[in-house]
């Protein structure tokens, strides 16, 4: 897999400069709580000079950056990097304004983490009598691929006099057969999905998000991943899941742009519901626990059985290669991949970007593991409903649980310095903005 970067075909975006940051608020710093300063302050005190420019992208070449401008948001058809920090969030203001505002502090910020350099006016540096933007724990770390991609679900729409702009496709999920569902791990009004090479750099990212957002909005759940378990890369190695299987054989590559076209991304002309979503995309997100122990006991034929493919290879039912077009009457009728292909759903083709976590045990000496599923599609009644309607049958049920669940509105991509995530949403609502750059 390579570092270049890549981003709806556009070149990395150039990293901000010092000149275009957000000047240092005197009385309320980023997300941090207000600080009256005194005469002394107000009559000439000034900051420390830095040694080192914190603001200054930490590096280059390996680890670099992924474009955060384009047409679609980063984080969907772009390579899938190693780890994840997936957050959702509640909205706890009644100020619309105040939002929007968030949401364009949010934009700053994730613009200048996904170069590599620092949130507002750095880590350090700035007045020692107020909390400095950015965390610092990201200092001397390379970008690492990170992509920042924001969504909003259901309940949003409920808030900001929104209800007359939620998309049809943005339905909320029914209750699917052997469901078991958290609901302090399921919904929430907004998510970041925050995707890099190095754990530290997804945590930063979220961290400081959660941070600008203070007293706005709050964390509702989280997530952290390991090991993808699906790649939009062309001819990559296949990733495995943690019950040693191959995931992702036939997943959309960000290459395909056809596919994408047909599967992902919203377009104007046919999704007219939300002409606000055009470039965007919907996604599910599920967390999936693995009966692991149950799993490491039973027996090698059965697994494959279970899943239609050879542990080894990957390879489907009677085919030799991992990539051969499967024959599904080959496989028993609750086969995983027979109950999941497209054919047997009428087609039904999801992009999926999903992780492995472990999140210590239960009390009761058993693994709490499992996969962190996420699966981007153009129409949630056409891609995830079907599908895991199919699976209802689907023979792994004995040794998996869904239990986490949410569904969020992707808006399209931050096209460029003066644009922001939400404003093909938010600039035509009541109390929105006539100003050209921003309808």
């Amino acid at each position: 897999m390579t570092d270049t970067p890549v981003h709806s075909g556009q070149p990395a975006s150039p990293a901000p400069t010092a000149a275009t940051a957000p000047s240092r608020r005197a009385l309320i710093g980023w997300g941090g709580a207000g600080l009256a300063l005194g005469a002394a302050a107000a009559g000439g005190a000034v900051a420390v000079a830095r040694s080192v420019d914190d603001t200054e992208p930490a590096a280059s070449g390996a680890g670099g950056a992924i474009a955060f401008h384009g047409i679609h948001q980063a984080g969907i058809a772009t390579p899938v990097q190693d780890r994840l920090h997936f957050a959702a969030f509640d909205v706890k203001t009644t100020d619309r304004a105040a939002f929007v505002q968030l949401l364009k502090d949010w934009t700053e910020a994730a613009r200048r983490m996904t170069a590599g350099r620092a949130v507002g006016e750095g880590a350090y540096g700035g007045l020692a009598e107020a909390p400095p933007d950015d965390t610092g724990e990201a200092l001397g770390l390379t970008p690492s691929r990170l992509t920042l991609t924001i969504g909003f679900g259901p309940s949003l729409f409920e808030k900001f006099d929104l209800a007359g702009l939620r998309p049809e496709a943005l339905v909320d999920l029914p209750k699917f057969a052997g469901d078991n569902l958290d609901r302090n791990r399921s919904g929430g009004d907004l998510c970041i999905q925050a995707c890099a090479d190095d754990p530290q750099i997804a945590v930063h990212a979220i961290r400081n998000l959660a941070r600008i957002g203070f007293g706005k909005v709050v964390i509702r759940w989280s997530q952290l991943g390991f090991g993808k378990t699906s790649s939009t890369t062309p001819d990559a190695q296949t990733p495995r899941n943690l019950m040693g299987f191959k995931d992702g054989t036939r997943n959309i590559a960000g290459t395909e742009t056809d596919r994408l076209k047909k599967f992902v991304w919203v377009e104007d002309a046919k999704d007219a519901d939300a002409a606000w979503m055009a470039g965007g995309s919907y996604l599910v997100a599920r967390r999936i626990r693995m009966n692991i122990e149950t799993w490491d006991r039973t027996s090698l034929q059965e697994q494959e059985d279970i899943f239609g493919r050879d542990k080894g290879e990957g390879a489907p039912v009677g085919k030799a290669k991992e990539r051969d077009e499967p024959f599904l009457k080959a496989m028993l009728p609750d086969a995983h991949v027979r109950l999941a292909h497209p054919d047997t759903n009428a087609g039904a083709t999801l992009l999926r970007r999903g992780y492995s976590f472990t999140d210590g045990t239960d009390g009761l000496g058993r693994l709490d593991a499992g996969l962190f599923f996420l699966a981007y599609q153009r129409d949630v009644r056409k891609g995830f409903i079907p599908v895991q309607r199919s699976l209802a049958a689907d023979a792994l049920n004995e040794y998996i649980q869904h239990v986490g669940s949410a569904v969020f509105a992707i808006p399209p991509g931050v096209r460029d310095k003066d644009d922001w995530w939400g404003r093909t949403l938010f600039a035509g609502t009541p109390g929105g903005t006539n100003d050209p750059k921003e309808a």
